[in-house]
């Protein structure tokens, strides 16, 4: 367990938290919400040992394991990603770095008698320290974050390989905590669909911040939320949690008022100047002075998009034939495609497929190698990037929305000014003299938010506008995009942002080829599984695709060790999920032992999955070995 006593911490004149106390138990899956600016990160940093607070302490055994994915990737440049993935001192990391680099060495130079004594030696010591099955673990994991040239060092690989990395690494390691500022960030459906999976038969615990509201609804049984200096807990995950949050406002608003009556009375009773012995009188007036100074905090600090948008005409955008290649990567074929007033239309596709690129010709700010975009005369786009816009440090926040617009005009003809949008965004008028650099990495992205909006644009491109927004501030977001009378078009891999926003996708399928889908993300994800099932033999496909060069490439030393163990493996977990089963029927009415025990089942049918599709994939290589 780890115990969080009286924390407090500031930063400048502003209060993050304020004497909180709460602790973590063994195996709790939480979600940490709160508006940017809160003091998430801060918080997460506490906990993890990297920032310390102003008071209180936290409490935890000196045996006690915490590993920290940060939201900005804090890996050595230089190390190779083998290196990165099994870091530490630990005896059974030293193990498998050393294994994983006398396999490397082994494919390199295959007849060196003295290498092959090294792997021999190593696979002793792999059984000496047990490591077997902590290695297959960690492959499985590596695999399924698509991790696979161990070789390449980190200063060369993208930012959202360097995302994978740092969570492959965080998994790997034994902890008694996990945290992770935003996991999902970078990370295509089919990713965190395995990771929401793996997190539910993870062996520690897990605090997380994230934007994912799928994500946090399946992954976490407890929720903590900052707000304004005090920490809110809630058992239960993010559906839950909206439920119990306005069961608690409401209370705190039924309080308050209740609070005001008395006080009237009290106040009405003295001015009165009823009798009373001196004493009694004096104990009143005392009391009433009391609850006078007694406040409640019930105002409700929400984020507010209302602006209007240019008048938008018929012509909006008009694609035909875009070709675009980044050597020899194509990213575009023959794209075509005509955009009309009021069009929803989400890009989603893996990493590097082109989205972005797409968004830039269509912005005019990347030219295309062929074909062309078409711009109607009344549009006015307002493109919300994906990447940190260089934001003045030294400006002021007010100076900042001033220098696009001094007022907007709503669409039912209300003029707001730059001081009053920034205050709907969560800006007071006292902060809103501050200088930019003491934002949080949160704060500054709804500030760029708001700038593009202040444009009063009738076409919004928006990159990955999730990463980084609070949960509450993307709730609204996705409010007014649904009463903006213009065109939006936005890449994205969050699920439930695209499902409240888009009724049509365009899917990049890699090498220059789109499909476009008419509906929302997950009527797509439904489709697609429907297809799968309807494919006859993938298996006897995918062997038929192989080529030449693959059906001469040998086993390496590790998959002949797996191939011949991976089906007594199987074999084990088929009869321990079976041993679990009839455990369950035994426990009976013991509802504590039924749900530890199916907690159990699912982790071990989830290890089974993850070796069956492992065992199928040797399968096919030792199937073109022998043909």
């Amino acid at each position: 367990m780890l115990m969080i006593d009286n924390l407090s911490k500031t930063y400048g004149d502003k209060t993050l938290f304020n004497q909180i106390t709460a602790t973590i138990g063994e195996k709790e899956r939480i979600g940490l919400i709160g508006v940017n600016g809160t003091g998430k990160s801060s918080f997460l940093k506490v906990i993890a040992g990297m920032d310390s607070p102003d008071q209180g302490d936290i409490k935890h055994s000196k045996d006690y394991h915490i590993e920290y994915v940060t939201q900005e990737t804090n890996l050595q440049e230089d190390l190779t990603v083998l290196d990165q993935i099994y870091y530490g001192d630990a005896l059974i990391m030293r193990v498998m770095r050393q294994y994983e680099q006398a396999l490397l060495d082994l494919e390199n130079s295959p007849e060196d008698a003295a290498l092959q004594q090294k792997l021999i030696q190593m696979q002793q010591k792999m059984d000496e320290v047990e490591a077997w099955e902590a290695n297959t673990t960690a492959k499985t994991i590596l695999t399924k974050l698509g991790i696979t040239n161990f070789t390449t060092t980190v200063e060369k690989l993208s930012g959202g390989q360097k995302k994978r990395i740092a969570i492959a690494k965080a998994l790997i390691q034994p902890a008694d905590l996990l945290i992770m500022d935003e996991p999902t960030n970078h990370l295509d459906h089919d990713t965190v669909e395995w990771l929401e999976k793996y997190m539910q038969s993870y062996s520690g615990s897990v605090l997380l911040v994230t934007h994912d509201r799928y994500f946090l609804n399946r992954v976490t049984n407890r929720i903590f939320e900052l707000d304004k200096g005090n920490l809110y807990t809630y058992a239960g995950n993010y559906e839950l949690f909206l439920e119990k949050k306005a069961e608690r406002e409401s209370l705190e608003r039924s309080n308050e008022q209740k609070h005001q009556n008395t006080l009237k009375r009290e106040l009405a009773w003295l001015k009165r100047g009823a009798k009373a012995r001196s004493t009694k009188q004096r104990a009143r007036v005392e009391r009433v002075e009391e609850m006078k100074d007694k406040t409640f905090d019930t105002k409700k600090e929400e984020v507010k998009f209302q602006a209007g948008s240019k008048r938008l005409g018929n012509d909006v955008i008009e694609i035909d034939g875009l070709y675009k290649s980044f050597g020899n990567q194509t990213v575009l074929s023959n794209f075509s495609q005509l955009i009309i007033p009021e069009d929803r239309i989400g890009i989603i596709g893996n990493n590097g497929t082109g989205k972005t690129t797409l968004l830039n010709m269509m912005a005019k700010r990347t030219e295309p190698d062929q074909g062309y975009v078409k711009i109607g005369e009344t549009v006015l786009i307002g493109y919300y990037t994906q990447g940190e816009e260089e934001l003045d440090d030294q400006q002021r926040i007010i100076e900042y929305i001033k220098d696009v617009a001094e007022v907007i005009h709503t669409k039912g003809g209300e003029v707001i000014t730059a001081e009053q949008m920034l205050e709907r965004f969560l800006f007071d008028r006292a902060q809103q003299w501050s200088f930019i650099r003491t934002l949080s990495g949160g704060e500054r992205r709804r500030l760029y938010l708001l700038k593009v909006l202040m444009k009063e644009p009738n076409v919004l491109f928006l990159d990955e506008p999730t990463n980084d927004l609070d949960t509450q501030t993307l709730s609204v977001l996705e409010d007014y995009l649904e009463h903006f009378p213009g065109v939006v078009i936005t890449v994205s891999h969050d699920r439930y942002f695209l499902d409240r926003v888009v009724n049509k996708l365009i899917v990049f399928k890699g090498n220059g080829n789109t499909d476009t889908f008419y509906g929302n993300y997950t009527e797509f994800l439904e489709k697609q599984k429907e297809a799968e099932k309807l494919q006859p033999t993938p298996k006897k496909q995918s062997s038929t695709k192989t080529s030449q060069n693959e059906k001469k490439k040998k086993l390496s030393y590790m998959e002949k060790r797996e191939w011949d163990t991976i089906e007594d493996e199987i074999t084990k977990l088929e009869e321990e999920i079976v041993e679990i089963e009839q455990a369950i029927v035994d426990a009976g009415s013991d509802s504590e032992k039924v749900q530890e025990l199916y907690a159990n089942q699912q982790a071990v049918e989830l290890a089974l999955e993850e070796k069956m599709a492992r065992w199928e994939a040797l399968s096919i290589k030792v199937e073109q070995l022998e043909t």
